[in-house]
C-alpha cells in the first residue's frame, strides 16, 4: 500500500491557501501555533482540501496535505477543461457562482477559489464570490458546488436513459424555443 500512496502522491499538485498564526496566552508568556489550509489536486478532475495544525509551519502544511489527500473528490469535466453546467456553492455566508466558459477564457476567479480550480485542472471557468471572503468558508462553498456537478452520463444513468437521448432532448428544446421565437417575430 505504501508504494501506491507514493506513486499516487507524486503527481498531485498542492496549493497553500492560507496560514493562520494562533497564540495562546499562558503563565510564562505566549504559545504560538499555526493552522494551514491546503488544496490538493491531480489536475485531471480530482481535488481535496485539508486543515493542519501544529507548532511549526512545515508540520502544519504536511498535516493539511495528508488530510487533503484523504478527502479527495472526483468532479466530471467537459473536454477536460471546463464544467458541464453552471452551479452555485453555498457554505455558511459564503456563496460562489461557478460558470462554465468557452475555450480561451482562462480561470477568472480570485483567492481560494482559484487555488481549488487550478488544482482541479480546470482551464476555462468564471467564478464569482458573493458574501464572506473567509478562505475556509470559501473553500467549503466551492467544494459544495463541485459535489453538485453532474455529467450527461451521470444524469442519463440516474434517469435510466441513454446519453444521446438526453443530449438530443436538450438540442430539441433549444430548437423548439428558437422556432417559437421566429414564429412570434413573424406574427408581429
Amino acid at each position: 500500500m505504501s508504494n501506491f500512496r507514493e506513486k499516487n502522491a507524486s503527481n498531485l499538485v498542492d496549493k497553500l491557501v492560507s496560514i493562520n498564526r494562533v497564540s495562546k496566552v499562558v503563565k510564562g508568556g505566549r504559545n504560538f501555533s499555526f493552522a494551514s489550509l491546503v488544496v490538493v489536486g491531480d489536475g485531471q478532475g480530482r481535488v481535496g482540501h485539508g486543515l493542519g495544525k501544529a507548532r511549526e509551519v512545515p508540520d502544519a502544511i504536511r498535516k493539511a496535505n495528508e488530510a487533503a489527500e484523504k478527502n479527495m473528490i472526483r468532479v466530471p469535466l467537459k473536454e477536460g477543461r471546463t464544467f458541464h453546467h453552471d452551479v452555485v456553492g453555498i457554505y455558511g455566508s459564503a456563496k460562489l457562482n461557478i460558470r462554465a466558459a468557452p475555450p480561451g477564457t482562462g480561470i477568472i476567479a480570485g483567492g481560494p477559489a482559484r487555488a481549488v480550480l487550478e488544482a482541479l485542472g480546470v482551464r476555462d471557468v468564471v467564478c464569482k464570490s458573493v458574501g464572506t471572503s473567509n478562505p475556509h468558508n470559501m473553500v467549503r462553498a466551492i467544494f459544495n458546488g463541485l459535489q453538485n456537478m453532474a455529467s450527461p452520463r451521470m444524469i442519463a444513468q440516474r434517469r435510466g436513459m441513454k446519453v444521446s437521448e438526453i443530449m438530443t432532448r436538450k438540442t430539441d428544446s433549444a430548437a423548439n424555443n428558437e422556432a417559437d421565437d421566429n414564429l412570434e417575430k413573424v406574427k408581429a
